[in-house]
Formats: structure tokens, sequence, C-alpha cells
């Protein structure tokens, strides 16, 4: 199978059905945190405002201006991402790098939908804007208020 052909399959219709879905769109007024992430291959970027009560995520909001896998990501990460604390953001990152890198498992539920994202591991210059989010998440939680 050709490249072309290879990147052409990635984009399968699960991903952009998430690409056209994201939750959490817009700009959450009054974060106690908000931060950019921008992908240097590709010049995707995200920035996320999140709330907190406590230790968890209590209230998310997103802007993806990201490939469709960087916005299939933020689908299945903004829809879930509420009431997470830094642990589980954690793990998330980890394992969904895990996935792309070494071929690792899945995330574990609620972002087992990034399964869908499995087949852009065999395309490197990708992972960076799939990362975005939960790069961009793990950020909020060290440098929270």
């Amino acid at each position: 199978m050709s490249a072309d052909s290879d990147l052409i399959n990635l984009y399968s219709g699960r991903i952009l059905a998430l690409a056209a879905d994201i939750p959490a769109l817009g700009k959450l007024e009054d974060a106690d945190i908000e931060v950019k992430k921008r992908s240097p291959l590709c010049g995707s970027t995200v920035t996320v405002g999140v709330n907190f009560d406590g230790d968890v995520i209590s209230e998310f909001r997103q802007d993806v201006k990201a490939c469709a896998l960087g916005q299939a990501a933020a689908s299945v990460i903004g829809g879930s991402v509420v009431g997470r604390n830094q642990d589980e953001i954690r793990i998330l990152r980890d394992q969904l790098s895990a996935m792309l890198k070494s071929d690792g498992p899945a995330p574990s539920a609620p972002f087992d939908g990034l399964e869908s994202l499995r087949p852009a591991k065999d395309f490197k210059n990708r992972h960076a804007s799939i990362l975005l989010v939960a790069d961009a998440l793990n950020e909020a939680f060290d440098t929270r208020p």
C-alpha cells in the first residue's frame, strides 16, 4: 500500500465524525488557568481554559485549531474531562503517548474512544497534534494557582 493511501485510510469515518463534533468549544471566561499549546511540526494549536474545584476539573473549554486527528483527540478528551483529577490526566497522556509511540493499549475509560487514533502511530509527524489537549491539561494542573 502506498504512503498516500495509508494517509487517506488514516482519516476514517470515525475520526472525521469526532472531528466534526468537538464538545466544550469556546473560551472559558474567568478561567482559573488558560494554557495554549502548539505543535511545531504542523502548526496545530489548542487553548484550554480550566476551572478547578479542589483537585478536580470543574469546568473546561477548548479552542482547537488542528488537523482532523488533533480535533478527534480534542473531541474524545473534551467530552470526558470534567470531574477528572491530575492523576487521571497524567495517566491519559501517558497511555495516549504509549499507544502512539510504542503500540501500547488504548487509554482506559472514559478516554477509550482515543483507540480510533491508533492508526496514527505510523505517522510520527501527527503525534504532537494528537497529544495537544492532554499536554495542555497536564500543564494546567502543573501551573494552577
